[in-house]
């Protein structure tokens, strides 16, 4: 360490370890952030679930609690005990939904906190709260615009490690749909818009709760066929084949997803990204370069048959440049001493 290093603590959700073995978008970029701050000479404390494996200094709390995702009950202890391991760090950077309220109770004054939920709806009032008091980070520009009255410190996308996240060939005869078994991840939209453009369509889904499994039996299983599997929800090994295999990423979101990191993973495989232009899609996927953003049914079918005119080496090359760890690292190095030099 040198003398401007900064000791960081992270305090992860109690829901997934860190990095997650298969669905878990925060606690991947939480494990890329841990790994990207440490590689650039800081210590990282980090506070997270018994089954977390990332390879920096840990505190663990109890088991993964992914069966009970949203429970203040199990969210708020998990928290208290966060703040009192990470209590002598430079800064607490708190990625849980209730932890920056619990941080304003105690008065700590160097604490950033990460939203990583839409900023509307309910959560308005909170984080309109929070904002106020603590620096806030949102992880897309369109997120943060669905709230102009709360006070957001900076935009900082999500970041990966190129080097893991190999380029494949999109020789596999497929697209693929990777994310939540969930309407407004668009599985079903997926399903038909492949169907009709004539392509083979594999889905990798997570569906472990009551309301994924009745989406799928309702609206996606009567689909399946030949021409449309479903793979079940795909570990990082398998994500990464899936993904370097695919001719694209079929990704017709209808709600606005605050960031979607799984079209940052595409594009770093050299995989183009069909989408709708929901939330922050729009930031990620560059129109007719690394993939099309479409609206209706019919456009993103024309715009499946439309997928020889992408470049995978520039769908690589653009998510390098814009969303690797190291970028990200940067950005939250420079907003730590920001705050700390206040």
């Amino acid at each position: 360490m040198t003398r401007s290093s900064l000791t960081i603590g992270l305090l992860a959700p109690p829901w997934l370890p860190v990095p997650p073995p298969a669905y878990g978008g925060i606690e991947l970029v939480i494990d890329q952030l841990a790994r990207g701050l440490a590689a650039a000479g800081h210590h990282v404390a980090l506070y997270a679930s018994a089954e977390s494996t990332t390879p920096v200094p840990t505190v663990y709390a109890g088991p993964a609690a992914g069966g009970r995702i949203g429970s203040s009950d199990v969210e708020l202890p998990h928290v208290m005990r966060g703040y009192e391991v990470l209590a002598g760090c430079d800064v607490i950077h708190d990625h849980t939904l209730v932890g920056p309220a619990w941080a304003l109770a105690l008065g700590y004054d160097r604490v950033i906190s990460t939203c990583h939920g839409p900023l509307d709806g309910e959560m308005r009032r909170v984080y309109r709260h929070y904002g106020k008091r603590l620096p806030l980070v949102a992880i897309s520009h369109n997120q943060a615009a669905r709230a102009p009255e709360i006070t957001i410190d900076r935009v900082i996308h999500h970041g990966l490690d190129p080097e893991r996240f190999p380029v494949g060939r999109g020789d596999g005869g497929y697209l693929l749909f990777l994310g939540r078994m969930a309407p407004g991840k668009g599985v079903r939209e997926a399903a038909l818009v492949a169907k009709a453009a004539g392509e083979r369509l594999v889905i990798a889904a997570k569906m472990r709760e009551p309301a994924e499994r009745d989406y799928f039996a309702r609206q996606v299983e009567p689909l399946l066929g030949d021409d449309l599997e479903f793979v079940g929800e795909a570990t990082n090994g398998d994500k990464l084949a899936l993904l370097g295999a695919a001719k694209a990423l079929l990704n017709p979101i209808r709600w606005p997803e605050p960031f979607g990191l799984v079209m940052a993973e595409a594009l770093a495989c050299g995989t183009p990204v069909i989408a709708c232009p929901c939330g922050a899609a729009p930031e990620i996927v560059e129109d007719g370069v690394t993939g099309f953003l479409r609206t209706e049914h019919d456009d993103l079918v024309r715009a499946v048959r439309q997928l020889e005119r992408l470049d995978r080496a520039a769908c690589r090359a653009i998510a390098v440049q814009r969303f690797s760890t190291e970028r990200m690292v940067g950005r939250h190095i420079t907003m730590y001493r920001d705050m700390m030099s206040r």
